[in-house]
């Protein structure tokens, strides 16, 4: 009889840890600042490098990637380039339609399906295109609200590009971002927040928002990549500007944390690093 609980046991243990495994699920994200197509960018001119950085995106498949300064011309590109596997949700800043900058989601439409989308202006009056507080420009967060198509499991993935000007703008932007998450997460969910936040780790607004939430970094399983995020185009210098990041509740268990500094010919692909991590949903 012993023989038999203890098999018994054993079988059990097996089960639950099998159980346990298949409920854990590990969501790729990515943070891409792709810089703006700019004549003036010379030999960096997106023209030049857009086909490397859409088979950098293909090569590490993310689940989701938040870009910013997409412009129109951009969005359209990297659509075409990725075929069926990748949508979009966003609008451009200027109109809320398709003029301006994006701050666009691209999901990988063969494993998640979109419920819900939105996107809201850093200001005082986010439902409509404007200018917030002290900021030099119009600046917006798009979200989604996306589910898994094998096992239907929900989470929030909210993207944004906060003013390179402004102090009381990302002040008040962080702010926002947090209380707009609070709003519309009511079922708790999981979700994430990346983006170009044009501050360093020790600024006002980042501590604002790790009141709240946690920067992957600094719980990362495995950390690879430069300190930095944002390159300038200088291949030879070391990259140590770190503004771009990825952002979870700080219940959740980040795996991987990197910062990929992908080149071609000595130039990189953009003016910013993109941040990769590796999240586990249970």
């Amino acid at each position: 009889m012993k023989t038999i609980n203890r098999c018994a046991l054993f079988a059990l243990i097996m089960a639950l840890t099998y159980y346990t495994g298949l409920q854990a699920q590990t969501v790729k994200v990515m943070s891409y600042n792709i810089r703006l197509d700019h004549a003036g960018d010379g030999d960096n001119r997106w023209d030049n490098r857009k086909e490397q950085l859409a088979g950098q995106v293909k090569f590490y498949e993310p689940d989701f990637m938040g870009v910013q300064e997409a412009l129109p011309n951009q969005m359209a590109y990297l659509s075409l380039q990725f075929n069926n596997q990748y949508d979009a949700i966003g609008v451009g800043r200027d109109d809320g339609a398709n003029k301006g900058e994006y701050s666009a989601i691209f999901y990988n439409t063969q494993k998640y399906k979109l419920l819900r989308q939105s996107t809201f202006w850093l200001s005082e009056t986010p439902d409509v295109p404007s200018t917030g507080w002290d900021a030099a420009l119009n600046r917006i967060c798009t979200y989604g609200l996306f589910q898994d198509k094998q096992n239907g499991k929900k989470i929030w993935v909210f993207n944004t590009h906060f003013d390179h000007v402004g102090e009381k703008a990302r002040a008040e932007s962080a702010k926002l971002i947090l209380q707009k998450i609070k709003e519309v997460n009511k079922d708790n969910l999981p979700y994430v927040l990346t983006g170009d936040f044009n501050l360093e780790p020790d600024s006002e607004p980042v501590t604002i928002i790790k009141q709240q939430l946690t920067d992957t970094k600094d719980v990362a399983d495995l950390i690879f990549g430069p300190e930095g995020t944002f390159n300038a185009f200088e291949f030879t210098k070391p990259v140590t500007r770190r503004i771009d990041y990825i952002f979870v509740p700080k219940s959740m268990k980040v795996k991987k944390y990197a910062v990929l500094s992908d080149s071609q010919n000595c130039r990189y692909l953009s003016d910013h690093l993109p941040v990769y991590a590796e999240l586990e949903l249970q």
